[in-house]
């Protein structure tokens, strides 16, 4: 405690001690005057003693106050003029109306009077903002501004080692790879043993080179994979070159003419080792749901990042998953009490013919199954299909609305979502929250938005078409579906539409599958009538494509007119009509649809995978079958975009 204040402390105590004595003495002077009177003598000498103190104390005071206002002055003066701190005070008008002596030796000049601009370009639009904290780049340094907008008053605080720190922190921060060989054992299940070890030999050298060469540690945990541990400024040299390694791998295999691919998936921006193994882990199945021979990066904050992806899906060449898929499907509905089924919205002919192939499953299964769909909905094929449902009155019974659904939702209803797998594209997105099991089947490449919590997945890339999927489904039931001839002819549809009648994307086992509905009596003749289009929607489409152009390599792009809306289907054929012309190897058509939206539809050979130019506008499909849709932008805007992503996947960008 300062000694002026325990003098303080202290003349308290006099005070009282004082008063005690009067007391005393002037009772002491009631009984005997004589040593009353020496009392008060002796308490008057005390008394002045005390004012003398009390006069010093005045005085010691006064020049502790003195002191310390000059020390505190003096501090605050050599804070101001000569701490490493810049200090500036603006006007209303944005100006500099002041800068202490380290602010003017930061920017070498006197600033008073000037424009806030001066100092950084973007100094004006943050104290605009009245951001509290920020960073600034000034004169090649980094400096951190403390703002204190109600005093106009700006310091700035030289933060470059901070921020050299933080960059190398992030640039050394860990990453954990998964690598997978795609196809391993399909391909190599033919071959004799010292052309397996040497194509694995192959792969191996390629992904020690690829190790060595940007400094990461690679070990083999298995056969068909490896695991890789770098840093974030390798990943970013990796991202940089666009992972060349897939190109390497293909291109080794291929020269033993065997079709062998990598997919690789990334966990990052983690700290935890664990969580980044369940990131790497998690990616590497996303690759490997798109069809493989692709990179999938995914960060702590759920954002993915993909690369490669320019081959097709390989068509596997064992029906083990089918079958065992088919079992687990069906032991999934015998614990359910009923089964609710539903396509995507706008249902095509493959949505249609997976539901009802499902509904039959159900059915053989002894349960109740419903399939879900909005009758206004719907194209024009799908209507004409719906006239022969309604014909069949049973199976049009089985027909409800989204509406009916969510009344008679019960928690052990099971629900099949076929033909998607995103939420936001389902018949009725709501069911997804109120159901407790969800099975998807589906034969897209898999998005980043995916239905969460599905009890089982059946995604197969490599396959036709989800009718396809289904159809294999039913043959491996224990008990067979009883499929009349419309029912099997609906699962037919849809592979051939999909399939633009066995043209593309056909493998062995999509004859197969054919070849079963065709035994169970599907009628090729009625899938004809099913598909035919009026004169009206022909002469439409024909004025579609009458307004494509060759943009660049063969990429044929058709615009629709700014006053006039197109069907979804209509602008689908208008793609794929375009894809016969000559010298074409990939087609996109623009046009607004009914919902106000713009469209557009992509198609390709399979030279130009159309899925990862889809997906840089928000899209998404197949290798070379896929769409998007836009709002806000008008048809001259979209094509804009559309030929920047398109330049962009020809220099080497990400999927």
């Amino acid at each position: 405690m300062p000694k002026f204040l325990m003098k303080r402390w202290h003349g308290y105590h006099v005070i009282l001690l004082f008063a005690i004595s009067v007391l005393f003495i002037g009772i002491l002077t009631y009984y005997d005057w004589r040593p009353g009177i020496a009392g008060f003598i002796l308490l008057a000498a005390a008394l002045v003693l005390v004012i003398r103190a009390r006069i010093h104390f005045e005085r010691d005071l006064a020049d502790y106050i003195s002191t310390l206002t000059y020390r505190v002055n003096k501090a605050g003066e050599k804070a101001v003029t000569q701490m490493p701190v810049g200090m500036m005070l603006y006007n209303k008008e944005r100006e500099i109306q002041w800068t202490n002596p380290y602010m003017q030796q930061m920017m070498k000049q006197d600033l008073t009077g000037v424009s806030m601009d001066r100092i950084a370009d973007d100094l004006i639009e943050s104290v605009n903002e009245k951001k509290r904290s920020f960073f600034l780049t000034v004169k090649e340094e980094n400096y951190r501004v403390v703002h204190e907008p109600d005093e106009r008053l700006l310091y700035f605080l030289n933060a470059t080692e901070e921020q050299e720190f933080k960059e190398k922190f992030e640039r050394e921060k860990t990453v954990i790879a998964f690598i997978y060989l795609d196809n391993y054992d399909e391909v190599t299940s033919g071959l004799d043993d010292q052309l397996r070890s040497k194509l694995l030999s192959h792969v191996t050298e390629a992904l020690n080179r690829w190790s060595q060469k940007h400094e990461m540690l690679i070990r083999r945990t298995s056969s068909d994979r490896f695991i890789a541990v770098f840093n974030e400024s390798t990943l970013e040299a990796l991202e940089a070159g666009r992972f060349t390694l897939l190109d390497e791998v293909r291109e080794i295999t291929y020269e033993e003419k065997v079709a062998l691919t990598l997919s690789i998936g990334i966990g990052s921006g983690e700290p935890s080792l664990r969580e980044l193994g369940s990131l790497a882990q998690s990616s590497l199945d996303l690759a490997l749901g798109r069809g493989g021979d692709q990179v999938a990066i995914k960060e702590k904050n759920g954002k993915v990042r993909f690369y490669g992806g320019k081959s097709n899906a390989t068509e596997k060449r064992t029906r083990v998953r089918a079958r065992v898929i088919s079992h687990a499907v069906r032991d999934f509905i015998r614990e359910s009490s009923k089964v609710y089924i539903m396509g995507h919205k706008n249902p095509d002919m493959d949505s249609i013919g997976a539901a009802i192939g499902m509904l039959k499953i159900a059915e053989a299964n002894g349960k109740e199954g419903y399939i879900i769909l909005d009758p206004d909905d719907v194209n024009q094929s799908v209507r004409k299909l719906l006239k022969e449902v309604e014909q069949q009155r049973e199976l049009w019974a089985r027909f409800i609305s989204p509406d009916e659904a969510r009344e008679e939702v019960t928690e052990d209803t099971l629900l099949l979502v076929v033909d998607t797998h995103k939420p936001k594209l389902v018949q009725e997105p709501k069911l997804l929250d109120k159901v407790e099991r969800t099975i998807v089947i589906d034969h897209h490449r898999r998005g980043e938005d995916f239905i969460s919590d599905a009890v089982l997945v059946y995604m197969e890339p490599y396959a036709s078409s989800t009718a396809e999927l289904v159809t294999e489904l039913l043959e491996y039931q224990p008990r067979q579906p009883q499929v009349n001839t419309l029912e099997a002819t609906a699962l037919l549809a849809g592979i051939i539409v999909d399939t633009k009648s066995f043209a593309i994307r056909t493998g062995s086992r999509t004859f197969d599958a054919a070849s079963y509905l065709r035994g169970r009596g599907a009628d090729t003749t009625l899938v004809q009538k099913l598909l035919k289009e009026d004169l009206d929607h022909y002469v439409k489409r024909s004025k579609l494509i009458e307004q494509a152009h060759i943009y660049s390599g063969g990429m044929a792009i058709a615009r629709g007119y700014a006053d006039e809306t197109y069907g979804q289907v209509l602008i689908a054929q208008a793609a794929d009509t375009l894809l016969t012309m000559n010298d074409v190897i990939a087609s996109f058509v623009i046009s607004k649809i009914e919902d106000g939206r713009l469209s557009i539809s992509a198609r390709s050979l399979g030279d130009v995978n159309v899925q990862i130019i889809m997906e840089k506008m928000n899209g998404g499909g197949h290798l070379t079958n896929a769409a998007t849709q836009l709002e806000d932008i008008t048809e001259e805007e979209a094509e804009e975009l559309l030929k920047e992503k398109i330049d962009e996947y020809f220099k080497g960008g990400q999927s």
